[in-house]
């Protein structure tokens, strides 16, 4: 091919595997060499004298059916797989039904057939960061990092957004429309996203979160069906409550329908905001208010960070090293509030 382009086999070499240092014309030569000769890398080599595999794991420390039903991670998946394919680099996709798959993962994350992960999701005292830990492999983390440790550790990467503050905005809306007993469901208090989330809405209210109304506070799992049954919980211990405050869209679509089916208007009676502004959100009757977190950008950037990690981004040669990334959110006001 060097010969067929008239160049070194060096310059090839660096333009097959996205090196710097050559001219744009020179690597169009290059490029139109490996068209007329149909040149096809052959990774196993690759990989011996690289180290790397061109491939980055994700996991996703949830079972199929809540991964496929849940727009959130369509959406962060498909910012992590525009910024991984912009740098040639594959996705692999693992999920978590049973317990047992903790071991199969570790074991497949120990093998080297990966360059780094990507994980997100984790619930409390989660084996996952451990995992990466121990086989050295570079990882980057969704979310505020919860394990003990975590807060201390300078080489920690994670991409979050700022779920205490959107949920502190969303709570002092209702008040300024003029709610006075706002509920809340929370999502599952092991993940920090739903903990934070939990605690901007006592920021709002002034209390601590030991101090809040238990008849206001209902626990969800972040599905529409775990929803609709913390606002049936809600309606029962606090039928004269006025708004209600969700931890994610899909528990706020599931407590819409229960608001309908126990015919309650909203928002004349109980006014409702959700979290995340997934497309869901716009769709539903009423529109709903919610909290913006750009989903698919924090995908891109979790997976910029851990290219840049590994050594597969180009940098400038004064670029700062790879921090921790949090995202502001924004209050999106719809016909539910």
């Amino acid at each position: 091919m060097a010969s067929h382009a008239g160049v070194s086999r060096a310059t090839v070499s660096r333009v097959v595997n996205g090196g710097p240092g050559v001219r744009e014309e020179v690597r169009e030569k290059v490029r139109h060499s490996v068209e007329e000769l149909g040149y096809v890398p052959n990774n196993a080599a690759r990989t011996l004298v690289t180290r790397r595999t061109g491939a980055v794991a994700v996991v996703i420390a949830e079972p199929e059916s809540r991964v496929f039903a849940d727009p959130f991670f369509a959406q962060q998946l498909r910012g992590i797989s525009r910024e991984l394919s912009d740098h040639d680099t594959q996705l692999l996709l693992m999920m978590l039904e049973r317990q047992k798959d903790y071991a199969r993962i570790g074991r497949y994350l120990s093998a080297g057939h990966v360059d780094g992960a990507l994980m997100f999701s984790l619930h409390g005292d989660d084996p996952l960061p451990a995992m990466a830990l121990q086989t050295g492999l570079p990882a980057v983390f969704g979310g505020r990092p919860g394990w003990p440790g975590a807060e201390d550790d300078p080489d920690l990467l994670y991409v979050d957004t700022d779920n205490r503050g959107g949920a502190r905005q969303a709570v002092a809306h209702l008040q300024e429309r003029g709610r006075r007993t706002v509920a809340v469901i929370n999502g599952p208090l092991d993940q920090t996203s739903a903990l934070d989330r939990l605690h901007g809405y006592c920021d709002a209210l002034g209390i601590g979160a030991h101090e809040a109304d238990p008849s206001l506070v209902a626990q969800g799992d972040f599905t529409a069906e775990g929803g609709e049954r913390a606002m049936a919980r809600l309606l029962d211990v606090s039928p004269g409550l006025d708004a209600v405050f969700a931890g994610n869209d899909l528990m706020a679509s599931g407590a819409l329908r229960t608001l309908r089916a126990r015919g309650r208007r909203v928002p004349d009676d109980v006014a409702v905001v959700g979290y995340d502004d997934l497309e869901p959100a716009a769709w539903a009757e009423p529109p709903l208010t919610t909290v913006r977190q750009d989903v698919e950008g924090m995908g891109g950037m979790m997976a910029e960070l851990l290219l840049r990690r590994i050594g597969l981004a180009e940098e400038s040669v004064d670029a700062a090293p790879p921090r921790p990334v949090v995202t502001p959110a924004t209050l999106v006001v719809r016909d539910s509030s």
